[in-house]
């Protein structure tokens, strides 16, 4: 016999713990369906652990490069089996207070771990047990994509998942030399992360750094790389791989010449791709697109009425992003939507993103292309960070902030940022494009003086004067 619930959920990551929560706020007999760890990928083998290590890895760079004269560079040794050691710890201390304890506090909710697969529209089988629910929601998140390369099937390699505490695939020595495949977000970070630890680099880009972003944020980080030793390789089409533990080389087509990069590990971070495979969605009646996300309208509701769909697994639809409070909300929204019949509608039209590396990167908004091939009226004005008091100050004035902005009533389009602190500084640029500012807002708006944020001001005021001529703190 079959167990009976009024909201199924498949997988539990940020998006399946914001409606669990949620559903349960609302009375609903909740089941939680989790085939790998408890927490899903930001916890385990994502945002958590990588922004960890990433920060250690800042204390050895900084250490060893100090900014300010007066200083002596210092040598931070590294014993990578301890701060993966430490990694961990933060990682399931994280999962048991944030993800554990919360399930366990819930009422009306169970946890069943299995694989799922649907047996019809309204059952799901999770090993051996059968379960019911009135309303199903498809969270189950993505996992690392990985090319039709020829060879890589019979050779080891990486992918982000070397970030998980407790499953195979994990990395625990640091590599002696490493080549990172891809241009992305992931690959980037990742990439500066084990070269500031010691390994050496080299990046392989299919196109450039950041393809997708505007284009000068890939230019400055891919300076910063090159003036750190990380190799960039852009405009690179792997033709092969071979080797084997230990000795990886990758033979690469560039811009008139091939080439064979050889390293201790290679690294696949070439995009990600929607968990969605061993679901059995068509005997539930749900189709996936050509790529293998879930289709779903402006309320996260598939074709089939009573299932329901957030997070990775609908990739970039209705302006849905790859990203953990995204999928917070989405997760919340189909809660409301399913128990409490609320009708309540996804925006993405303001999703701040950030990039971690350093300098950091962080985006919301339209690009300027973007902006052009909507025919919208435009202008964009980019402004240099030795020009923000603060960046002088601390001597950290590499990269720019670049603002677009509507030429009809100078709203605030996009903002891309690259340099110190842009992911705190790109809220603000954020919340003045939720309310439909516009520059003269941005510039009126008085600013801490020194901080990072006065990019903002001096960026909108960049778009009718000669920043460079400017006071400190002048209006």
């Amino acid at each position: 016999m079959a167990d009976r619930f009024d909201l199924a959920i498949l997988g539990s990551g940020s998006t399946a713990f914001a409606a669990a929560i949620k559903a349960t706020d609302l009375g609903a007999h909740v089941a939680m369906v989790e085939r790998r760890t408890l927490g899903g990928t930001c916890a385990n083998r994502g945002c958590l652990p990588s922004k960890n290590l990433i920060e250690a890895a800042r204390i050895v760079h900084d250490a060893a490069h100090p900014r300010y004269p007066g200083l002596t560079p210092a040598r931070i040794d590294v014993d990578f089996p301890w701060l993966i050691a430490q990694k961990d710890d933060v990682v399931r201390d994280y999962r048991a207070k944030k993800y554990a304890s919360v399930a366990d506090a819930l009422a009306g909710f169970e946890l069943v771990e299995g694989d799922a697969r649907f047996t019809d529209a309204h059952a799901l089988t999770v090993g051996g047990r059968a379960i019911e629910a009135d309303r199903f929601l498809i969270a189950t998140g993505s996992r690392p994509a990985i090319p039709p390369i020829p060879g890589l099937d019979a050779i080891p390699y990486l992918t982000s998942d070397l970030l998980d505490a407790d499953e195979a695939g994990r990395l625990t020595e640091l590599p002696v030399s490493l080549t990172v495949l891809g241009g992305g977000y992931v690959a980037v970070e990742l990439a500066q992360l084990f070269a500031r630890l010691g390994s050496r680099v080299t990046v392989l880009a299919r196109s450039g750094l950041l393809s997708g972003y505007e284009p000068a944020l890939g230019e400055t980080l891919g300076g910063v790389f090159r003036d750190e030793g990380i190799e960039v390789l852009t405009g690179a089409r792997v033709e092969r791989v071979a080797g084997a533990e230990g000795a990886v080389s990758v033979a690469v087509e560039l811009v008139g010449a091939g080439r064979i990069v050889r390293s201790e590990h290679l690294l696949v971070a070439t995009g990600r791709r929607p968990n969605t495979d061993d679901l059995v969605l068509d005997r539930a009646g749900v189709e996936l697109d050509a790529d293998g996300f879930v289709p779903v309208d402006v309320r996260l509701r598939t074709r089939v009425s009573h299932i329901w769909a957030a997070g990775d697994v609908i990739g970039r639809q209705h302006g849905s992003q790859m990203a953990t409070p995204v999928g917070a909300r989405q997760g919340r929204i189909v809660a409301e939507n399913a128990l409490a019949d609320a009708g309540r509608v996804f925006d993405g039209t303001v999703i701040p993103r950030a990039i971690f590396t350093d300098p950091p990167i962080a985006v919301v908004g339209r690009t300027e292309a973007e902006v052009r091939a909507s025919h919208q009226p435009a202008a964009a004005a980019t402004t240099p960070l030795q020009y923000v008091p603060r960046a002088g100050a601390i001597h950290k004035t590499t990269g720019f902030v670049k603002l677009i902005a509507s030429t009809i009533d100078e709203r605030v389009l996009g903002v891309h940022m690259i340099g110190e602190s842009a992911p705190e500084v790109i809220h603000e640029a954020a919340m003045a494009m939720r309310y439909r500012a516009a520059l003269p807002d941005l510039v009126d708006l008085i600013h801490v003086y020194p901080t990072m944020a006065e990019a903002l001001k001096i960026g909108a005021q960049a778009f009718s004067r000669d920043v460079t001529k400017l006071s400190c703190c002048a209006e």
